[in-house]
């Protein structure tokens, strides 16, 4: 998938898009990678002396993907805007160093109306780096 339909699909951009590259996706399950560089933005402020990937925006890359496989889920929620509702059992289990590429694995669990219920893995090096849980909804553009 280009960076032009990425873009088409969610609404996120630089500096704050974290999906490089599509990998794999069906109806229910999508599989994408970021790399991060040593030049990003966060990482002067994050531990300037030992800089790594906040947690946070590993879990925003892995619901950028989760916003990325709704849009072509469901091609009727386009007019909105995926937003998280909500994050449960978030566990962090490895720390993500500039240079390093991670890869997110979310899959859609459950829908109702318009939540979403997914679960979402990021792995790096192998290993899982972030497992969490999160609902997104669409919120209107209007």
């Amino acid at each position: 998938m280009s960076l032009d339909e990425i873009h088409a699909a969610i609404p996120h951009r630089a500096p704050f898009l974290f999906v490089d590259e599509i990998v794999a996706r069906d109806e229910k399950r999508i599989v994408c990678r970021k790399t991060f560089r040593e030049s990003d933005w966060f990482y002067s402020g994050h531990y300037p002396y030992y800089p790594i990937t906040p947690g946070v925006l590993l879990c925003e890359a892995a619901m950028q993907a989760g916003a990325i496989l709704l849009a072509q889920f469901e091609p009727s929620i386009r007019g909105g805007v995926p937003v998280a509702a909500r994050m449960n059992d978030v566990r962090f289990k490895r720390v993500v160093k500039p240079g390093e590429t991670i890869e997110m694995e979310v899959e859609l669990t459950h829908r109702v109306s318009k939540a979403f219920y997914l679960t979402a893995k990021v792995m790096c090096g192998g290993k899982v780096a972030v497992r969490f849980e999160f609902t997104c909804a669409m919120a209107s553009m209007t």
